[in-house]
């Protein structure tokens, strides 16, 4: 059993939306592949590993309520997965869980009526979906619309070799087959508060989430920075099938994080829930790690 003492339900408002952090799992995945080129006495240094070279992540999500609507970021890896690929991701719901977390603010997946989803990599989409007593799928959100970007829905269907483990059509498929997917080409408006910011270096055509107003912008990072280790420039993931254009596009988004004093809320680091950013002689550098309530 893990825990981490700082991620709790927090909250903060942005327009008329209040936002409640909530965590769908804990798990781990090999520290080696989390830093690519980085050098491993450096990440391990903020990041340190297991016997088996595993690092502590979590899948935190972002709950939205406001607006009559009842929103999630994301969904964790759900409960489909065989033993052994829980085994090899350190996979761990003894804490957390998605409806637990929701029971804490009264709801039940039921109640969800929108999931914006960042990308279909199971670790991020394979909550979406769920097993009944009878062993078939049925959604998990079964009143909700899904939202994603048209282009990385069309790669789910047909990724690389490179990237096939990551998608798995059992927990996305049948979001479209009944209905329940609204696609967007490009950057897009899902209202006057949220936005959606496509990136590809990860994976064609993630999305970030973009939440602002006139006081304050959150942006949901999702696997552009995975972790406050991932805001240094160098620190890119093994996993991204264009690591040359995740360099592009931090080098395009840091400076304007930093100019607008935008918070980043982080979807895997363990430890860290939200982060200002600062750029200094020695690069981009996370400050003033804060819970959403200390904000």
């Amino acid at each position: 059993m893990r825990s981490f003492a700082s991620l709790r339900i927090d909250k903060m408002k942005i327009g008329n939306y209040e936002l409640h952090s909530i965590q769908t799992g804990l798990f781990r995945l090999d520290g080696g592949a989390m830093f690519g080129v980085v050098p491993k006495p450096l990440w391990q240094r903020t990041n340190p590993p297991d016997e088996s070279n595993r690092i502590d992540m979590c899948m935190r999500s972002l709950l939205i309520i406001g607006n009559g609507k009842k929103i999630i970021i994301d969904n964790g890896v759900g409960y489909k997965m065989s033993n052994k690929l829980n085994e090899i991701y350190g996979v761990d719901h003894s804490v957390y869980t998605l409806e637990g977390e929701l029971a804490k603010h009264n709801l039940k997946p039921d109640d969800i009526t929108d999931v914006l989803m960042t990308h279909l990599h199971f670790d991020h989409a394979g909550g979406s979906t769920k097993r009944n007593e009878n062993k078939e799928l049925e959604l998990s959100f079964p009143n909700a619309v899904h939202h994603l970007q048209k282009k990385h829905w069309e790669w789910g269907q047909n990724p690389s070799e490179r990237d096939k483990a990551s998608f798995m059509p059992e927990n996305y498929e049948l979001i479209n087959a009944k209905g329940m997917l609204k696609l967007y080409e490009g950057e897009s408006r899902f209202d006057d508060v949220i936005s959606f910011l496509p990136v590809s270096g990860h994976t064609p055509m993630m999305q970030l989430i973009k939440l602002r107003d006139d006081s304050n912008t959150l942006l949901f990072t999702a696997d552009l920075f995975p972790m406050t280790s991932h805001i240094p420039l160098p620190y890119i993931m093994g996993y991204d099938l264009f690591p040359l254009t995740t360099l592009d596009e931090k080098k395009k988004i840091l400076p304007q994080i930093v100019k607008e004093n935008w918070t980043l809320f982080f979807e895997h680091d363990a430890f860290t829930e939200t982060c200002k950013v600062e750029q200094s002689e020695h690069g981009f550098r996370a400050i003033d790690k804060l819970e959403l309530n200390k904000r």
